[in-house]
């Protein structure tokens, strides 16, 4: 009876700790009492399978629950819930790795009696306290950076090899303790092995979150210089224009003569088409603004500059709200690389356009991309008499295809795209979900 109930104690303190660390560091993807709920009864069936006293399945089992309610109540990736759940996993076996040695160290006849009461109540006290106290440092260490928008990066599996061994050999020590009786110098190393292996472990651990900062700013730093870089093409855009236009007024005077002498002249149809050449005029028209959004405007106005000096047709229809849950740097990878291979394939062709477009379909979080442009010819190929999507020279345009891919991919997007034949144009129509809805 005694064992339940410092068994009992033992998970309550674990299942609070891991609602610290998970609550501070992710965000819910449960409603609170749902999340309590889970987590009662999965500590609730370790307890149970705990009074077996079958320490290999303990530790399975308290590994496999804690991926389970990381992965179903948080907002993680399953490498990321996997990687975790090791993490804690280790901490834990390692701490109570880390009490054992040094009692035995110190205080042999204390351990020759753990089964007593008290004793366990001690021993479980003093290593969920060294538990708790590596969690709150690692909550400290890693809050606010969970919280950043960043990309999931699978490599996190490979680390999870360095918590899970720790787990391995901690349990290897502890059943070497237990069957045979160690000499002073071994149980010191023992104990230095346990410390050894959870400092390696949280050394691990921040080394990843620190090259996980590192690429974030980076990424940051290449979004910066491109916001940069379309903000200088758009108002050096925006210079030449107010440059036309006061060339245009310098002129106008020379215009209006033009116009009275074809009017003496009774001229009337020149004098039409001369007045509607000046209306048209790209000088007389207003500054460019294509879209709400700020950096969709600058990179939009950056090729329509392209289009004008290719003698490409370019119209963008931009309906308001529909891209501005797209990260700036989502936003430059996808509609960059989409308006290259537009151009290039719309480049040299008499009266080629371009025409983008986005709408969102009523009633549902989905974002409706369309780009149709002209293309000379079919950039798809057949083999073995299927049609396929690949499309040739990949060493040119295989990186821009896989960055959009990627794109949608993060958003939870689908892309189709095909050639008709008999307008001679290509169509990208791609369908992005906006998140949180």
């Amino acid at each position: 009876m005694s064992n339940a109930v410092c068994y009992f104690f033992a998970f309550l303190i674990e299942a609070v700790i891991l609602w610290q660390y998970s609550s501070s560091l992710f965000t819910a993807r449960r409603k609170p009492h749902i999340q309590f709920a889970m987590l009662l009864l999965f500590y609730l069936t370790m307890f149970a399978i705990s009074l077996l006293e079958h320490k290999w399945l303990n530790v399975t089992l308290y590994f496999i629950l804690n991926f389970i309610f990381l992965l179903t109540q948080y907002d993680l990736k399953w490498y990321s819930a996997l990687f975790h759940s090791a993490v804690i996993a280790a901490v834990m076996g390692m701490c109570e790795l880390t009490v054992y040695s040094t009692m035995e160290r110190f205080s042999p006849h204390f351990l020759a009696e753990s089964g007593q009461f008290q004793n366990m109540v001690i021993f479980i006290i003093f290593s969920k306290m060294i538990f708790f106290t590596i969690v709150y440092i690692l909550i400290h260490l890693l809050k606010g950076q969970q919280a950043q928008a960043r990309q999931h990066d699978k490599s996190v599996l490979l680390l999870i090899f360095i918590p899970v061994t720790s787990v391995f050999i901690m349990l290897t020590l502890v059943s070497v303790s237990d069957s045979f009786l160690l000499s002073p110098l071994l149980e010191g190393m023992v104990t230095l092995s346990a410390f050894f292996l959870l400092i390696s472990n949280l050394l691990v651990f921040g080394i990843n979150q620190h090259n996980q900062k590192k690429g974030m700013e980076f990424t940051q730093t290449q979004l910066l210089l491109q916001r940069e870089s379309n903000s200088a093409d758009y108002y050096e855009m925006l210079r030449l224009q107010n440059e036309n236009q006061r060339i245009l007024i310098h002129d106008i005077k020379k215009h209006l003569h033009s116009i009275d002498t074809l009017n003496k002249q009774k001229e009337h149809d020149k004098i039409d088409a001369y007045l509607h050449q000046l209306i048209r005029s790209s000088d007389l028209k207003e500054s460019a603004r294509l879209c709400e959004h700020e950096m969709l405007n600058s990179i939009l106005c950056r090729y329509m500059q392209q289009c004008t000096n290719k003698h490409i047709a370019f119209h963008a229809d931009i309906r308001s709200g529909t891209t501005d849950f797209i990260a700036d740097n989502d936003l430059t990878s996808l509609f960059c690389n989409l308006l290259d291979n537009a151009v290039k394939a719309a480049e040299g062709i008499p009266e080629s356009f371009i025409d983008i477009s986005t709408g969102k379909k009523e009633k549902t979080p989905f974002t409706v991309l369309t780009v149709i442009n002209s293309c000379r010819t079919n950039p798809f190929t057949t083999e073995n008499g299927n049609s396929t999507i690949s499309i040739p020279h990949s060493h040119k345009h295989g990186f821009g295809l896989k960055s959009i891919r990627k794109t949608i991919a993060k958003y939870n997007g689908d892309m189709q795209i095909y050639y008709n034949a008999d307008t001679r144009t290509f169509h990208t129509i791609i369908t992005i979900r906006q998140q949180g809805l």
